[in-house]
């Protein structure tokens, strides 16, 4: 399959040079399609440019959809984020994980405010609802989601009147794809409490910055890879 990654315009990305590091060595891929910004340093990979007029969620969505749209991206392909770092080899491939159910989720989110977010759960699952779904799962989680293309359309189309779809969300309850719930594996924090044992990390810029998560994947990932040409070194 191939991975497809939104990238956001205007940054100089250290994430998404581990990220790729990380993928070469643990997610096996035909070819790796940024879609949105690619930074000058990226190589070697299939570049689709999209608008970055809006907000991150329009944006991404809209990466999302060219994605889909694109006769030469796989059907399916693995959906990921620039901060995803698979530290592990998946020898049973990309599992297929949930976060559990989204009023779990809701709660967590509703003690850190109510930001578009949360907004933006709450009316996806509202229509998820509304279509059947009585209890739906969030796949909101930041890991690699295996996507196939005409579920992701249908979910896209069928949430477009959303200011801020949860569109993986969306297309697992709407695509019955099922799984199994695990913890997010997000860092947020500098410190050195943070899982090592399992085949996913993602970080805050900060986080990984300046913090000991970032320090761990920078040692297990210390050498370029071939997405890489100028731009930075390590």
């Amino acid at each position: 399959m191939d991975l497809v990654v939104p990238v956001r315009s205007g940054a100089v990305n250290q994430q998404l040079r581990y990220a790729l590091r990380s993928w070469v060595a643990h997610l096996p891929h035909r070819h790796v399609w940024v879609i949105g910004y690619r930074p000058p340093w990226v190589d070697g990979v299939r570049y689709l440019a999209t608008p970055q007029t809006g907000t991150k969620y329009v944006n991404t969505t809209r990466a999302v959809a060219a994605a889909c749209r694109n006769k030469g991206v796989s059907d399916p392909f693995v959906l990921l984020n620039d901060d995803f770092f698979v530290m592990q080899p998946l020898p049973d491939g990309v599992p297929t994980l949930h976060r559990g159910p989204v009023r779990e989720v809701e709660a967590y989110y509703s003690t850190r405010g109510n930001g578009s977010y949360l907004q933006g759960l709450r009316e996806t699952r509202d229509l998820l609802v509304s279509l059947g779904h009585e209890d739906p799962l969030s796949y909101e989680l930041h890991v690699p989601l295996v996507v196939h293309k005409e579920g992701m359309l249908h979910a896209l189309d069928v949430g477009r009147r959303l200011d801020v779809l949860h569109k993986r969300t969306a297309y697992g309850n709407l695509a019955r794809i099922g799984g199994e719930q695990v913890e997010d594996c997000k860092i947020l924090w500098r410190g050195p409490q943070f899982p090592t044992d399992g085949p996913f990390l993602s970080t805050m810029p900060d986080a990984f910055s300046n913090g000991m998560v970032g320090v761990h994947i920078r040692r297990t990932f210390p050498r370029p890879c071939r997405y890489e040409s100028g731009g930075g070194g390590r």
